[in-house]
């Protein structure tokens, strides 16, 4: 573990406030003893700029969340330790380590914490996980994004046909 030290400032670029966050320090973990894998979901650029398009056209409402907190309330599936901090050594116990419980900012078990969390609340909201990218969840799972209504029916009076609507869509 280690401490990491920030100063915020206002606009004239005075020191307003101190801050100090104790990160675990990942560099440091050995593979094969601390970790099983390195976990970043990223949706990809293309997923992202469809689904905005999407949503501006059919003027939907879309959420934002912050989920910093989550990263400080993950759930662990291992056991995972760190050394006393070094400003922090117990002089009763200074070669004690910590037992963490939850997900700690910096640690590598971190990220699939938080994303096992959000993706089985999403899940349990009724969301799907996407078949082409997992990091993208979808409410209401349709043929493709331009279709507007599950079932089609053939048309037989076979009258014409306004273009506007699906040439905007794509462009």
């Amino acid at each position: 573990t280690k401490w990491i030290f920030k100063n915020k400032k206002d606009e004239s670029s005075s020191v307003i406030q101190n801050k100090a966050t104790l990160v675990a320090v990942g560099y440091s973990q050995q593979e094969g003893i601390d970790y099983d894998e390195t976990f970043a979901p990223v949706a990809r650029i293309e997923a992202i700029r469809l689904f905005l398009a999407y949503a501006a056209h059919k003027d939907f409402t879309i959420f934002q969340m912050d989920i910093k907190a989550t990263f400080l309330n993950g759930i662990l599936k291992e056991e995972v330790y760190v050394g006393q901090p070094p400003s922090f050594v117990s002089k009763q116990y200074p070669d004690h380590v910590y037992d963490l419980d939850k997900a700690l900012y910096g640690l590598k078990q971190a990220p699939p914490a938080w994303y096992d969390l959000l993706s089985q609340f999403l899940i349990d909201s009724g969301f799907q996980k996407g078949s082409i990218d997992i990091t993208l969840f979808i409410k209401k799972k349709v043929l493709t994004p331009m279709v507007e209504q599950a079932k089609l029916k053939l048309d037989l009076v076979r009258k014409p046909v306004d273009h506007t609507d699906y040439q905007s869509m794509i462009g």
